[in-house]
């Protein structure tokens, strides 16, 4: 059985459906109801990620873990204790999703120490571990959502830089080949799109998908803080505008990882957006 974390995000979600097609035993995890069916022979359990004891019972009998928090704001869980109950379990194989900028931004509390001393953990288990370390998700264009459907506007700062985000139904897959393969023990990897992409363009390929034009708005950096303290901790904005103006070479650099485990290139921006137009529509 192999149990899947933050399985109602934007990850868990496509690999639940992956694994579950592949003919795996899964169980899908997280604190809300999944809300859109889950599929056929997938069974579904609440538990909190900040309470370790409640996956005690999930874990049981499992043998593989994928462990992420969904992005459901669980920052302060503990990977030790959770991989305690796990080994316990007799859980014999963790994928962790961790972020890129572990590596990029390691002085960043938000981006790097965090996420460092999950990744610490994650190696110091005793289970065979691999780390996935993800760029900015393409799905992160959700936040235009409303703005688009309404007045067919996206709005953000530094129009014109790029970063090459990446699609997340290709983590997903990338987790899924993890989870269910061999030799991927002991490894990190890097996971982004296949080309750098700025706000701009991603506005453009959003109409594109929606066969009408959505104007792009650029907000200085003071409007995006103002905008994004309402729903982040300042040292997370802080950080997410440096990457955002000001990536690093390595934030841009694009990763050959999904194209080697997948056998094809990665997902592009637009592709994503074709996919999921009905959000924007």
């Amino acid at each position: 059985m192999i149990v899947v974390t933050g399985a109602t995000g934007n990850v868990g979600r496509p690999l639940v459906r992956a694994l579950a097609a592949a003919g795996a035993q899964v169980t899908a995890v997280s604190r809300a109801n999944p809300g859109d069916p889950l599929p056929e022979r997938v069974r579904h359990r609440a538990a909190d990620l900040n309470d370790a004891e409640t996956l005690r019972p999930v874990l049981d009998g499992a043998e593989a873990l994928f462990l992420h928090d969904g992005g459901g704001g669980t920052q302060g869980f503990s990977v030790p204790d959770l991989l305690d109950v796990a080994k316990a379990g007799g859980v014999r194989r963790v994928v962790l999703l961790s972020s890129q900028g572990v590596g990029t931004r390691p002085e960043s509390v938000s981006h790097g120490v965090v996420g460092r001393a999950r990744e610490d953990a994650v190696r110091q288990s005793g289970l065979e571990w691999t780390v996935l370390r993800a760029g900015g998700f393409d799905s992160n264009a959700y936040a235009w959502a409303e703005s688009v459907r309404t007045r067919r506007t996206v709005s953000a700062p530094f129009g014109d830089v790029g970063l090459p985000t990446v699609d997340p139904d290709d983590i997903a897959e990338v987790a899924a080949a993890v989870l269910l393969g061999q030799g991927h023990g002991g490894q990190v990897y890097e996971l982004t799109g296949p080309a750098a992409v700025t706000p701009r363009q991603q506005a453009e390929a959003i109409g594109a998908a929606l066969g009408e034009p959505v104007r792009f708005v650029e907000l200085t950096a003071d409007q995006a803080r103002e905008q994004m303290l309402r729903f982040m901790p300042e040292p997370v904005v802080a950080t997410t505008l440096d990457i955002l103006g000001a990536p690093t070479a390595a934030e841009l650099r694009t990763s050959p990882d999904i194209e080697r485990i997948l056998g094809r290139p990665a997902g592009t921006f637009a592709g994503w957006a074709e996919r999921n137009v009905a959000a924007f529509g």
